[in-house]
Order: structure tokens, then C-alpha cells, then sequence
């Protein structure tokens, strides 16, 4: 006859704990302190500029004039801002650098998208010199264009107009946006296109449909970096447009912006501010896929 035994308690699970990351050397610590100050200077040396002109935007006259610094404005003022939009020709001015800006960038990124697509997608005969002339465009400074675009300007008549200038914006932001966007492209497998062909759609739709999604990020980080190349430019802008002044960009306004006393800073500072306000904020927006835009346009491919 078999005895049974009393059947044993079952035991609680124990929770399984994670487990704790190792904690880095004090050594590795100390190796990478001189790194981490060297990169607190360069940071503190790249911003204190941008620093100081907002500082002195809100300044009073008074503390703007004084022999000693102040690093915070005790009485914040906004009367340099209503100096600076209320000036005559801001807002002309600031209609001029839009439309440039933006009809360069736009042009720019169509171009760029159909030659991008060819070198990524494509083979045919010359493909690498062109490429390679892309590069060398891209290397080009562009000092070294202005006599030659000035002389352009002058024979064929787009002297003072700013489809001169959008022109030559969106010629220099061309190789850098071609660039990018074949890197961007050559990420992008092509059995997805095959993919959408085969479910009926032609090349075009594959594109639009499946590819063009894709390429959101790099076509942020490049519009975004022609939109600052053109919105900054001074030396085109300056040296085409010489009659009409009614046709002048910001940049080039914010070089005479004075009065008859000398230059007034302080509306200069906050001018200079607004002028630098709608690229922060479409930067700040669009920060996270810019970045990837940049990083996968510039390593793949």
C-alpha cells in the first residue's frame, strides 16, 4: 500500500531585479573631464555672442552706454523692439528676405530631389563626373562668384531685382541639397519601389507614395540649412542691389541701421534678434529630424 505525503507549500515567485549598470572608473572620469570642459568653452564661446545682443536688446540706453558691463538687464526694456519694427522699411525688408528665401530654398529642393534620384537610382554614362562636379561646386567660396555674378547681373539687365538674388541662392545651395539627398536616397531600399510597381503603381506614384515619406528628414535638414544660407546672406545682396533700395534684404538694412546721433544699439540688437527669431523657432521644431536628415545624408550612400 503506497503512502502519500503531504504536499509541499508552493513558494512565492521571486521578482527578478534588474541589474544595476556598472558605475563608471573615477579614472575614465578624470580622462574625460579635459574633453568635457574643452566642449563647455567652445559652447559658452559660440553662444555668449548670441547672448549679448539679446541682453542689449532689452537694455535700457542708459546701461547700454555705461562703462560697466551688466550681465543681466535690471530694468528690461521693450522700447529697442518697437524702435526696430517701427523703423521705416522693416517690414518691406522683411518681405524681401522672405520671398527670396523661400523661392531659392523651394527651387532648390525640386532640382535637387530629380538630380538626387538620378545618381541614386540610376546608371548611366558620366554619373561620377558629375558627382565629382557637385563636390567641386560645393567646395567653390563664393566670394570668388561675385565679380563673375555681378557682371551677369549687370549684362543682362537683373541688376537691383531680387530674382537675381534668388537665382543665386538657390545656385549655391544647389550641391549641398543634391548632396545630402542622394546620401539620403541611397539609404532607402529600392525593393520598396519595386514593391509598390508591382501592386500597380507607375514610377511616379512609387515615388510619391512610398520613397517621398521617407525623405522627410532630409528634405527638413536641407531646406532648413538653404533657408539659413539665404536668409543670412550679406555680399550678394549688397552688391546687386545698388539703385533700388526699396529691393534690400535684412541683412543688408541692419548694416545701416542709425540715426543721426550714430548707430543705436540697442534697436540694432533688437532688430538683429528678430531677425534671427524665425530660424531658431523652425529649428527648434523640426530639431529632432533634422538631425537624423543630417546624419543619414552625410554617412550613407
Amino acid at each position: 500500500m503506497t503512502t502519500l505525503t503531504p504536499a509541499q507549500p508552493i513558494q512565492p515567485i521571486q521578482p527578478v531585479r534588474a541589474a544595476r549598470p556598472a558605475r563608471r572608473a573615477p579614472g575614465r572620469r578624470l580622462r574625460r573631464a579635459p574633453l568635457n570642459l574643452a566642449a563647455l568653452a567652445v559652447l559658452a564661446v559660440s553662444v555668449f555672442p548670441v547672448y549679448w545682443m539679446v541682453l542689449t536688446a532689452f537694455k535700457p540706453t542708459r546701461d547700454i552706454q555705461s562703462q560697466t558691463p551688466t550681465f543681466w538687464p535690471a530694468h528690461p526694456t521693450l522700447e529697442h523692439f518697437a524702435t526696430a519694427v517701427n523703423a521705416d522699411g522693416f517690414w518691406t525688408f522683411w518681405r524681401n528676405s522672405l520671398v527670396v528665401t523661400v523661392s531659392a530654398v523651394v527651387l532648390a529642393l525640386v532640382v535637387a530631389l530629380l538630380a538626387a534620384f538620378a545618381v541614386a537610382r540610376m546608371r548611366w554614362r558620366g554619373r561620377k563626373a558629375f558627382i565629382l562636379m557637385v563636390f567641386v561646386a560645393q567646395m567653390a567660396p563664393w566670394e570668388a562668384l561675385l565679380v563673375s555674378m555681378f557682371i551677369i547681373a549687370r549684362d543682362t539687365g537683373m541688376l537691383d531685382r531680387l530674382s537675381m538674388l534668388s537665382l543665386i541662392y538657390f545656385m549655391v545651395t544647389l550641391p549641398f541639397t543634391i548632396v545630402t539627398l542622394r546620401g539620403f536616397l541611397a539609404a532607402i531600399p529600392p525593393e520598396l519601389e519595386e514593391a509598390a510597381m508591382m501592386d500597380g503603381c507607375d514610377r511616379p506614384a512609387a515615388f510619391r507614395r512610398v520613397v517621398l515619406p521617407l525623405l522627410a528628414p532630409g528634405l527638413m535638414s536641407t531646406s532648413l540649412f538653404g533657408f539659413i544660407t539665404a536668409w543670412n546672406e550679406f555680399a550678394f545682396a549688397n552688391a546687386l542691389i545698388i539703385k533700388n533700395q526699396d529691393d534690400r534684404t535684412l541683412p543688408v538694412w541692419l548694416s545701416s541701421f542709425g540715426n543721426v546721433f550714430g548707430t543705436d544699439w540697442g534697436a540694432t540688437m533688437a532688430a538683429s534678434a528678430l531677425f534671427m527669431l524665425p530660424v531658431l523657432l523652425v529649428f527648434l521644431v523640426l530639431q529632432r529630424r533634422v538631425t537624423s536628415g543630417m546624419i543619414a545624408g552625410s554617412v550613407k550612400g
